[in-house]
């Protein structure tokens, strides 16, 4: 074989990563994957696709190797196929971000104008949250802080956090984060933390991005989340 044909094969099979990801719905699954495993049915009802439509772009995912899946009983659960998936998804985005003018518009007219502050850097959360000095507060649902979680953050799902306020510190700042840089409710909570009156910011990016970057990550058992327990 020369050097040019194994050099097209390569790329050829290079190429089926981007046919696997060129699609705006396989994007979406795949952020949600990166919070934790999930079954056909419970990704079909996060993003409103049907369950054979999902089924369809997980098993596209699943041939290129970007997704692998195991099957529990009558369930099949997907999950990524590594962290580097993760590290694609951000590159995508930044690329996106930088060189495309209708996503730089969106993020600004959608997501900057809730936000123009920094969000604070990733370990300057973890050390400032070692010392005590912040609240860290994971805004999303419950089966994926459950799956992992930034360490001691506590569990407040956004469609929960005006009735557990005084469960927040009001001489302390809190530090919000969900799913990854484009997930507004980070953002949401923020704003409504500040209309109460409390300091609030943003974590940078989102969990994802917090486990790639190889800083600690706890779990918890499901049931206690949802009570709220850390």
């Amino acid at each position: 074989m020369s050097r040019q044909n194994l050099k097209q094969q390569i790329y050829s099979q290079v190429a089926r990563i981007g046919k696997a990801a060129c699609h705006g719905h396989r994007l979406e699954l795949l952020e949600y994957l990166a919070q934790g495993e999930r079954t056909v049915e419970a990704l079909a009802k996060l993003t409103g696709l049907s369950v054979a439509n999902t089924s369809q772009h997980l098993r596209v995912m699943r041939h290129s190797g970007l997704v692998s899946a195991r099957k529990d009983g009558l369930y099949v659960y997907y999950s990524l196929a590594g962290d580097e998936i993760v590290r694609l998804l951000s590159s995508m985005r930044r690329l996106a971000e930088s060189h495309l003018a209708d996503v730089g518009r969106l993020v600004r007219a959608y997501l900057t104008v809730k936000d123009e502050l920094e969000p604070i850097p990733r370990r300057e959360l973890l050390e400032r949250a070692r010392k005590g000095m912040v609240t860290v507060l994971d805004v999303r649902p419950p089966e994926e802080y459950a799956s992992g979680h930034v360490p001691g953050a506590k569990n407040v799902p956004l469609k929960e956090l005006a009735k557990r306020l005084k469960e927040l510190p009001k001489n302390q700042e809190v530090v919000a984060y969900c799913r990854g840089p484009h997930c507004v409710l980070a953002f949401d909570a923020v704003a409504q933390l500040r209309e109460k009156g409390f300091r609030a910011r943003r974590m940078q990016d989102g969990f994802p991005e917090w486990r790639e970057a190889g800083l600690p990550v706890e779990k918890t058992a499901a049931t206690e989340s949802r009570s709220g327990k850390n």
